[in-house]
């Protein structure tokens, strides 16, 4: 088989739901121009090059309906030619996406692949317009479709993760993401159009477009006494809050893939390899554990010690699952080492988009730091656990 190498690696910056500068842009926008982007910052690539493209996105309805892998690659200016697919893995979506784009590579059915990942929160609310849980099983496994902040607070209570810590490591990811964007280190972002409807003297309304060039979730002000402050969000007497919690987020990502032989007769020098990837399964009730059994798994089968990670991207869906599977993998003297530029409780969390953005972020931090290999993981609603495995080249 293969290698699949990642030449290119590009995001939308993450804003907050309904409150944020991507309120009034459409998914099939963001999609579509992070999809563009990518391709015209790979010197020598023409959109007629590129085989099929794979989105990610945890809730294909409504504007995110139809296709939207399909249909935002012709709103990209892909030929006709160029066929989409939309993937569906929860958190994991985005990354799922790179994954298959790169099996094809890898099998030796397509020589240039884009993998990426998309999610508006505002237009799609978290659970989609209209879940309907299937009535007798749920009867039986309730478990299967809780809340993921009771399934947050199941983690905090049966492996002794405390408020305190929890608000500690909050801050840092704040104070983390905060600090990269004061010094530039986010160079996978894109700065973005962003749409604004502005009411006119006239009653009607005008619709205008901004460029947005930073994630608007970052609180740089944030600190422990104040996140100590705020009440349970999900459970009375609880422990986890709208503060140590992941931002619900808007956003895009994109990855571009290709084979050694393209990458050869472009002239181009490649990022990374995906090496491996591999998911778990793991009780839905207590989903946030997937991470802590999904990095064991991928590094095994890759035949790395995780000593020789150099950098991880743990996707902090909530504090109190990541700060468990960061102590169970025995990393919690390694903080140096995760999520540097701060995580989803200060960046957002964009669901479908979530794994494409991380790949995009560990790539740029592997490249800045000259680590060899970096690992990508998140846990995923109904009980699952991602890790994929990249190596610079």
């Amino acid at each position: 088989m293969r290698d699949a190498y990642i030449v290119t690696s590009v995001r939308t910056p993450g804003c907050k739901r309904i409150k944020g500068a991507f309120s009034e842009t459409r998914p099939e926008d963001l999609i579509s121009f992070i999809l563009d982007a990518a391709v015209k910052k790979t010197p020598a690539l023409e959109k007629k090059e590129v085989e099929d493209i794979m989105v990610g996105c945890a809730f294909p309805e409504a504007e995110q309906g139809m296709n939207i892998g399909r249909v935002a690659a012709l709103m990209a200016g892909f030929p006709v030619e160029v066929t989409g697919a939309t993937i569906n893995r929860f958190c994991s979506s985005g990354l799922e996406a790179i994954v298959q784009a790169s099996l094809r590579v890898m099998a030796g059915w397509s020589e240039v692949t884009i993998g990426a990942g998309v999610e508006s929160m505002t237009y799609v609310p978290l659970g989609g317009h209209m879940p309907r849980p299937h009535p007798e099983w749920t009867r039986e496994h309730a478990d299967l479709y809780t809340s993921m902040g009771i399934t947050a607070e199941n983690v905090a209570r049966r492996y002794d993760v405390s408020r305190a810590d929890q608000d500690a490591f909050a801050a840092q990811s704040q104070m983390r993401a905060a600090k990269a964007r004061k010094e530039g280190l986010f160079a996978e972002l894109v700065p973005t159009p962003a749409v604004r409807y502005v009411l006119q003297d006239s009653g009607t309304y005008q619709k205008e477009t901004v460029l947005q060039k930073v994630d608007d979730g970052i609180r740089d002000n944030t600190t422990v006494e104040g996140l100590a402050k705020l009440n349970p969000a999900f459970a009375a007497g609880g422990t986890v809050t709208a503060g140590n919690s992941s931002q619900t987020t808007d956003g895009a990502a994109a990855t571009v893939i290709m084979s050694r032989e393209k990458v050869d007769a472009l002239g181009l020098t490649p990022v990374a390899r995906l090496k491996c990837y591999t998911t778990v399964g793991c009780q839905p009730d207590e989903m946030g554990v997937g991470p802590k059994y999904a990095i064991p798994k991928v590094l095994k089968m890759a035949g790395v010690d995780i000593a020789d990670v150099g950098l991880f991207e743990i996707n902090e869906a909530f504090a109190s699952q990541a700060l468990h599977c960061i102590r169970a993998l025995g990393l919690e003297n390694d903080m140096d080492k995760i999520n540097i530029n701060g995580g989803a409780i200060a960046l957002g969390h964009p669901l479908g988009c979530t794994g494409a953005k991380l790949a995009a972020t560990l790539l740029a931090n592997m490249k800045r730091k000259g680590v060899r290999y970096g690992v990508e993981s998140m846990c995923i609603g109904g009980g699952m656990g991602a890790a994929a495995l990249f190596e610079l080249c």
